[in-house]
């Protein structure tokens, strides 16, 4: 779904969750209402090689956790991270720096797509060598902000993190962010995850993928501009999510608002991933679409009311239903829509296949559909 460059004002007005990607500069943007920045970092301090050794892994991924004493508390965490902390690694790209994660025994990375941009070349720094070790591009997925690249060599001792079930993740739950922030590379903050289920926006402004990502997990870890691609991992030491964005407070001049980011659930990584490795590409998005092309329709007063229907695509969801250009989508299922932000957000939190009511405006009469939403 595309939106004309008349309707960029409107819809950063209108959209309340949209981010604003940092791109290797500083991690803020001044915008009306809260903010959020893609956290890749400037290449411009050395790696720190530090060599965490293995361990054995903790207790069975699912099973319960009782309370834990203090000393206990201290002792898990050493354990996870130098369990985790070796798999976790960095990525350089032109000249920014950001994180990632080795995914199998093959030399498979997965990192964020805004971390590699438009490079097809990398530069990888592993906690065990302090040289640096070339990978090559296999495929981005800038919808879902995901990518792997592939080690030309996988070196002896690196080893795949374990990932997790991201659907068990609890509220409250305690886990720990893993990368390279400000070039800092093997850094561990740790915090819990304060929510679920989030449908988080970033912009394209300043070099993000402007993905509209569903169901991603909120922490108050600290995530800083190197964190994007690296892991948020939990005690079970099994990687949950991938840290993509950090909000920023554009009260305190686009300053980080502490506290409060947002990480790729792991399920989705593990989606995308294994049909990029599989077929070089990602074949099914699982991700709805109207299979339209679409612009932010505004009133005499500025506000945004709807999204015109510029182009259907033949044989596509809105076609099928009778949707034709021309007609102003003003509500889809239950959710309000007056900019081409809200219909994306809200195809989001949509699966492909779902029968949707869209009520429409056709010259001056409302009207309302089914629709049986297609895949992007």
């Amino acid at each position: 779904m595309h939106a004309d460059a008349a309707d960029a004002a409107a819809d950063a007005d209108a959209s309340a969750d949209a981010a604003a990607p940092d791109a290797g500069h500083a991690c803020a943007a001044r915008r009306a209402g809260a903010a959020l920045a893609c956290c890749l970092a400037l290449a411009v301090l050395p790696a720190c090689a530090a060599v965490a050794p293995h361990s054995a892994r903790g207790q069975e991924a699912g099973a319960p956790h009782a309370p834990r004493a203090p000393e206990d508390l201290e002792e898990g965490y050493i354990r996870v991270i130098r369990d985790v902390l070796p798999s976790v690694v960095q990525v350089q790209a032109g000249g920014d720096l950001g994180s990632g994660i080795v995914y199998d025994d093959r030399g498979h990375i997965v990192t964020n797509a805004h971390v590699v941009g438009d490079q097809k070349s990398f530069q990888v720094t592993t906690a065990q060598s302090g040289q640096p070790l070339t990978a090559r591009l296999v495929s981005s997925f800038p919808e879902q902000d995901l990518a792997v690249i592939k080690l030309e060599r996988m070196p002896d001792g690196l080893r795949p993190a374990a990932f997790g079930d991201s659907a068990e993740v609890q509220v409250g739950q305690i886990v720990l962010a893993m990368g390279s922030p400000l070039g800092l590379s093997s850094s561990v903050t740790q915090g819990i995850v304060s929510a679920t289920g989030r449908t988080v926006s970033e912009t394209s402004e300043t070099g993000g993928t402007g993905a509209t990502i569903p169901n991603m997990i909120q922490t108050s870890a600290a995530i800083n501009p190197g964190n994007s691609g690296g892991a948020l991992v939990d005690l079970d030491g099994e990687v949950v999510g991938i840290p993509t964005l950090a909000a920023s407070d554009p009260g305190l001049d686009g300053s980080a608002a502490a506290g409060i980011g947002f990480a790729i659930p792991s399920s989705m990584v593990r989606t995308v991933a294994d049909q990029i490795i599989e077929d070089g590409r990602v074949t099914h998005t699982g991700r709805a679409a109207l299979d339209i092309t679409g612009r932010t329709v505004v009133d005499r007063n500025s506000r945004a009311v709807g999204v015109a229907i510029v182009e259907v695509i033949s044989g596509g969801a809105a076609a099928d239903a009778g949707l034709r250009a021309g007609d102003v989508i003003i509500r889809l299922g239950t959710r309000p829509i007056t900019t081409i932000t809200s219909l994306t957000e809200t195809l989001a939190t949509m699966k492909p296949g779902e029968k949707v009511t869209v009520a429409y405006r056709r010259g001056g009469d409302d009207r309302t559909v089914r629709v049986t939403l297609g895949e992007q």
